[in-house]
C-alpha cells in the first residue's frame, strides 16, 4: 500500500488497523473459497439468483450450517451473528479482538456479527474483496448516515461497465468511495490513485485495497486539490451527481452545490487533469428546465432541450482543456420527473416517502426544483478524451435510454477510434460498407382492396444496429438506395452524384443532406470503411 495523506478521525473504524488486518484476510479467505466463483458454486444458480434478489433464505439452506465457507457467507452475506470460535477459525491467522476493535465485526454475546459490509467482487480481469458500509437503518444517527459509504450499488457497476479498459500508464479513481473503480482500474492501469473527501470512506478503501492486493496511491481531500497541478492518463468519477437542495445529507450522494453543480464543476474542469490522449468518464445528472425545453421546441432541436445545460458545461471544458480540444461523448440513460427522482433517492437512503420525515425531506426538494423552473432530471454518462493541440474536438450528446445488454465500455472504445477516423479521413472520399450487425427493417399497412391491388402499402424503413446499443434510423426511400450502393466499391462522393442523376437531384444538395446521416450512422457503427 502506497500511504500519503494520512487518515483524520473515521468513526467507528481504526483508521490504521483495519486496512492492515485486511491485508491478512486474503489467505483464509482464499483457503475458504470465499471468492466469486467459491460462493457461486456452493449456492448454485437458484440460491445465488435469490441472495442477488434479497431473498436470503435459499443460501443459507444451500451454504449449509458447517465449515468456513458457511460460516463466512453467513456473517458477511446473510447478515447473520454466528458463533465467536466459528469466525476465528475462519479468519485465522486474523485475530478477531483485532477484527472487532478494527471495526469489522461486533460482538453479540458469545456470537460475533459483521459490523462492515465484506463481499467477494470480481470481473474478467481480476477477483477481489470490497468493504463499505452495512445499509443505512432509520435508527442510524445522523453523522453515520452522513458519512455512509457505499459498496458495490447499480450505479458503481454501471460506471465500471461503461469505463475504457485500453491500457494506461496513470489512472485516478476521483471521489472514488470503498475503491470499486480502482479495483475494476487495476487490471488495465499501471499506477493507480483513488482521492476521496470522506475519511470514512479512505479507510474502507484502503481496507479494501489491503484485502485485494492492489497497490494504490490514497489521497484525501474535495475535488482536484489532492491531484491540483497533475494529469492523468485516465480519469474515472461515481461523484455525489445526485441533484437536490444545496445541503449534505448523505456524503455518497449529496455535493452541497444545489441543482446539478456537481456535475457542472466535474464536467467543466475534468479536462485540466487529462495528459494529452487522455480519457475521462463518469456519471452524471443534469437538470431540465422549462426555459430550455421551450427554446428547443422554438428551435426545433429534437433533443427537447435535456442537452442544453451539458453543452454549456462542455463549453466550459473546451476552454480547461487549454491549447488542446476536446471530444465529448454525453449519453442520457434515463430521465425522471421530479417527483420520481425525489421518492427513488429517498428509497435509496432509507427514508420511506410516506413518512413524516419523507415528507418532509420530499417537500424540501421539490420545492427547490419548482423554484428552478425544473421538469426532469436526466442521468448519464460522459466520456471526455484530450486532443492534441490545434485539434478541434467532436461533441456529441445523444438518447441511449433504449435497452442493451452489452457492457457501454466496448462501445465508448469504438466511438472515440470513430472519432479519430473521422479526423484523418474525408468520409466523401472513402468506400464504405454496412456491416453484417446492421439491418433494415421496412414497414408496411395495409391497403384496401377497392383503392389498390397491392394488399401492403410501405410506410418507410428504418436501420438498427443489432448489436451493442441497439441504435435506431429511420431512411426514406433515397437513404436505402444510397446505403445499397455501401459494397465497398466506390467512394461515398461518387455514390451520391450517381443517386443525384438517377433521381433527377441536384448533386451538390443531396451531398450536402446525406453527408451527415452517414456520419451518424458511422458514428453508429451502422456503416464501416471498406
Amino acid at each position: 500500500m502506497i500511504e500519503s495523506t494520512p487518515d483524520v478521525d473515521a468513526p467507528g473504524l481504526d483508521a490504521a488497523l483495519l486496512p492492515a488486518l485486511a491485508g491478512r484476510l486474503a489467505e483464509p479467505f482464499r483457503r475458504a473459497g470465499f471468492t466469486v466463483d467459491g460462493v457461486a458454486g456452493a449456492l448454485g444458480a437458484d440460491a445465488g439468483a435469490a441472495l442477488d434478489r434479497g431473498e436470503p433464505e435459499p443460501a443459507a439452506r444451500a451454504v449449509g450450517e458447517d465449515g468456513p465457507l458457511a460460516t463466512l457467507v453467513r456473517l458477511f452475506l446473510l447478515g447473520e451473528a454466528r458463533p465467536a470460535p466459528d469466525v476465528a477459525a475462519a479468519l485465522d491467522p486474523v485475530d478477531l479482538d483485532d477484527a472487532v476493535v478494527g471495526g469489522l465485526l461486533r460482538r453479540d454475546g458469545a456470537s460475533v456479527a459483521a459490523a462492515l459490509d465484506l463481499r467477494p467482487h470480481a470481473d474478467e480481469h481480476g477477483s477481489w474483496w470490497v468493504l463499505s458500509d452495512l445499509e443505512i437503518r432509520p435508527e442510524d444517527d445522523a453523522d453515520r448516515a452522513r458519512e455512509h459509504v457505499l459498496g458495490t450499488g447499480a450505479a458503481s457497476l454501471s460506471l465500471a461497465r461503461a469505463t475504457v479498459r485500453r491500457p494506461v500508464a496513470t489512472l485516478l479513481d476521483l471521489g472514488a468511495g470503498c475503491g470499486v473503480q480502482t479495483l475494476h482500474a487495476s487490471g488495465h492501469a499501471a499506477a493507480l490513485t483513488a482521492t476521496d473527501v470522506s475519511a470514512r470512506a479512505l479507510t474502507l478503501a484502503r481496507a479494501t485495497f489491503a484485502v485485494s492486493g492492489i497497490d494504490v496511491e490514497v489521497l484525501a481531500g474535495p475535488w482536484w486539490e489532492p491531484v491540483e497541478d497533475r494529469r492523468f492518463d485516465q480519469v474515472v468519477c461515481n461523484p455525489p451527481f445526485v441533484p437536490g437542495p444545496p445541503e449534505v445529507e448523505h456524503v455518497y450522494r449529496d455535493a452541497g452545490l444545489g441543482g446539478d453543480g456537481a456535475s457542472a464543476l466535474l464536467v467543466s474542469t475534468l479536462p485540466a487533469h487529462l495528459a494529452e490522449g487522455g480519457v475521462g468518464q463518469l456519471l452524471a445528472s443534469w437538470l431540465v428546465t422549462r426555459p430550455d425545453v421551450e427554446a428547443a421546441r422554438r428551435a426545433g432541436d429534437a433533443h427537447d432541450g435535456w442537452d442544453a445545460r451539458p453543452r454549456r458545461w462542455l463549453a466550459a471544458a473546451v476552454e480547461a482543456a487549454g491549447p488542446g480540444g476536446l471530444d465529448a461523448w454525453v449519453v442520457q440513460r434515463d430521465v425522471a420527473d421530479p417527483a420520481l427522482h425525489v421518492g427513488t433517492w429517498l428509497r435509496d437512503a432509507g427514508v420511506d416517502p410516506a413518512s413524516p420525515a419523507g415528507r418532509a425531506r420530499a417537500a424540501r426538494w421539490l420545492d427547490f426544483f419548482a423554484e428552478h423552473d425544473v421538469v426532469g432530471i436526466g442521468f448519464g454518462f460522459v466520456t471526455l478524451r484530450r486532443t492534441a493541440p490545434g485539434v478541434a474536438g467532436t461533441v456529441v450528446c445523444e438518447d441511449m435510454r433504449q435497452a442493451h445488454g452489452d457492457p457501454l465500455g466496448p462501445e465508448v472504445e469504438a466511438w472515440l477510434d470513430r472519432v479519430a477516423w473521422l479526423r484523418r479521413h474525408d468520409l466523401l472520399d472513402e468506400a464504405l460498407v454496412v456491416p453484417p450487425t446492421t439491418a433494415l427493417e421496412r414497414g408496411f399497412t395495409p391497403v384496401s382492396p377497392e383503392h389498390s391491388d397491392d394488399a401492403w402499402q410501405r410506410i418507410g424503413g428504418t436501420l438498427v444496429r443489432l448489436d451493442g446499443p441497439q441504435w435506431r434510423h429511420d431512411l426514406d426511400e433515397l437513404g436505402e438506395a444510397l446505403l445499397a450502393g455501401f459494397r465497398g466499391h466506390l467512394p461515398l462522393r461518387d455514390l451520391t452524384e450517381l443517386l443525384a442523376l438517377a433521381h433527377g437531384r441536384d448533386p451538390d444538395e443531396l451531398t450536402a443532406a446525406a453527408l451527415p446521416v452517414v456520419r451518424e450512422l458511422f458514428l453508429h457503427g451502422m456503416v464501416v470503411p471498406a
